[in-house]
């Protein structure tokens, strides 16, 4: 006489879990989730954020045990939105598997349990994407009831276990973290307050970031202006937009320097991008500036051919070299215009562009 094999025993659990983290190590950062119903699991997703479901499969058997999983949702969802999340430890290493879709499959040893995460990542443009929409009945589908089904080795054998469980999709409240605890549970107070929190957040966006409105570099253009009249700066059309960003940002320091070396190097430097280069010497810096004048001839001290000018050469007279990577880098008729307009009336110089090797 044969005796029958016992039919394979599944535990099978779900619990909603909700991702608070990014993963770290390769496994999953997650924390227990709320439960409104404890008879019924349901689970919370707001678009572009990624939130789970713990499956745990206990084994009760004394056979291996090969288990295909299926995920079927009414009404139905993209297979790109879901996906199985497994480890196992194989000769002491952990492996992970990562499975795209509604389906996977496992086997499972005697007495054994194994844990998987289902995660489920709605597109962030979910509510603005109107291939969401049902054309059935012509709304937005925003509650899903889903079930997990366990066949043994593949679907068209036998049903040895189930769990159902409700997937709804709802934006993410701020506002509710100003609402007792109690009030957070209500869905229809959750949704109205979101009405509010997107009419008033371009108004809060605004405020929280009012730095960035007063900052000649990061400022809209059209506030240059504006912002250009407070330090009395001239605008200058013809001028690219990046360089009048500097300029009106150190206006006041420019103001402090007019007419002197060190201001009309660091004018140049926010104009041509070059470095100031403070701790090299004078002739080996990208913008360097020097009086052409000497003390003439003078006996026992000048050298023929070497020092020695007579008259000493030409007073209140400088000469500005930049040096470049390459030609055509900066505007020439531009740095002009810069050094007419802030040297000495009296002043003549010398403007030299040269390459650097």
């Amino acid at each position: 006489m044969t005796q029958a094999n016992s039919p394979p025993t599944l535990n099978l659990q779900l619990t909603a879990m909700q991702l608070t983290d990014n993963r770290s190590m390769g496994k999953f950062a997650i924390s227990r989730g709320k439960s409104v119903d404890a008879s019924k699991i349901e689970l919370q997703v707001s678009p572009g954020e990624p939130s789970e479901i713990l499956l745990r499969l206990e084994n009760q058997s004394e056979e291996h045990l090969t288990l295909y999983l299926q995920l079927e949702f009414q009404p139905a969802i993209s297979p790109d939105w879901c996906q199985f999340y497994q480890e196992t430890i194989n000769n002491g290493s952990t492996q992970s598997e990562v499975v795209q879709g509604f389906s996977h499959q496992l086997t499972i040893n005697p007495q054994q349990r194994q844990d998987i995460e289902i995660e489920f990542n709605f597109p962030p443009n979910f509510f603005e994407n109107q291939q969401a929409i049902n054309s059935e009945n012509d709304k937005l589908e925003i509650n899903y009831s889903a079930q997990i089904l366990a066949y043994k080795n593949n679907p068209n054998e036998k049903l040895i276990g189930y769990q159902v469980f409700d997937l709804k999709i709802r934006p993410r409240i701020e506002y509710l973290e100003f609402l007792p605890v109690i009030y957070r549970e209500a869905d229809f107070l959750s949704r109205f307050l979101k009405i509010l929190e997107e009419t008033y957040d371009p108004a809060v966006q605004t405020t929280d970031n009012l730095w960035a409105y007063l900052d000649p570099l990061t400022t809209p253009e059209a506030l240059l202006p504006f912002l250009a009249q407070w330090v009395g700066w001239k605008m200058d059309s013809h001028w690219p937009i990046q360089i009048q960003r500097r300029l009106i940002r150190n206006a006041v320091t420019l103001y402090r320097w007019h007419g002197t070396r060190k201001g009309l190097r660091f004018y140049l430097h926010l104009l041509t991008g070059l470095p100031l280069d403070e701790d090299l010497p004078e002739a080996e810096k990208h913008i360097s500036l020097w009086e052409d004048f000497q003390k003439g001839f003078v006996l026992g001290e000048a050298c023929v051919n070497q020092d020695s000018m007579l008259g000493g050469g030409r007073a209140y007279h400088f000469i500005v070299r930049l040096k470049v990577e390459f030609p055509n880098q900066i505007d020439e008729s531009l740095v002009r215009e810069i050094i007419e307009e802030y040297k000495p009336a009296f002043c003549t110089y010398e403007l030299n562009i040269v390459r650097e090797f």
